[in-house]
């Protein structure tokens, strides 16, 4: 799926029939439509934040795409194809409870360790702050993003220099409803 082209092939079709939660005619259309944006069929980080700036006008979602991108980015090329924009849609849409806490995860572990750090949240949490900007109130104890992410180690009863692992990660939704409920915010969207 390298190239461009109009169409996808019956292979393509199948593969990723098979690889997500689409069908043959969701795949086509959101093909033509990436196409449409896209039209080389590779999307920079560059082009990936332009159009989430569209989805948060009174922020600035610029630091918070370079985390997500690296996650639509399965192969490290610093372009997402259609292949990969389409599995992280699947799964953010469509996918299991487990499959998105999964695919949240890689947010968060973007340095691919396996884990996740203090200083590893942190970045993507202020990140996150950044780019909702002020339209959203936030809690008493999660006024900064320094408070956010002491909130989310405290709920784990770790301190700063103990890793957060999926499963802790898992955990860790079940205690916070915020991350589940942002993990399902695209869901019903497609």
């Amino acid at each position: 799926m390298g190239k461009a082209v109009s169409k996808l092939s019956k292979d393509d079709i199948k593969q990723l029939t098979d690889a997500t939660y689409f069908d043959k005619r969701e795949l086509q259309q959101w093909y033509k439509g990436f196409l449409r944006d896209c039209p080389t069929g590779q999307l920079s980080e560059e082009e990936f934040a332009k159009v989430y700036k569209q989805f948060f006008p009174f922020g600035d979602p610029t630091d918070y795409c370079h985390y997500l991108f690296r996650v639509f980015d399965l192969d490290g090329s610093k372009f997402v194809d259609f292949r990969e924009f389409i599995l992280a849609l699947s799964i953010t849409t469509r996918g299991t409870e487990r499959q998105k806490m999964e695919w949240s995860f890689k947010l968060y572990d973007y340095q691919r360790k396996g884990h996740i750090k203090y200083n590893d949240l942190l970045p993507v949490i202020r990140a996150t702050y950044k780019m909702i900007g002020p339209m959203v109130e936030l809690p008493e104890d999660e006024q900064t993003p320094e408070q956010r992410v002491n909130k989310l180690f405290n709920l784990l009863n770790k301190n700063k220099n103990d890793n957060i692992t999926l499963e802790d990660f898992i955990k860790l939704s079940r205690l916070d409803p915020n991350i589940l409920t942002s993990l399902n915010s695209y869901q019903g969207l497609v």
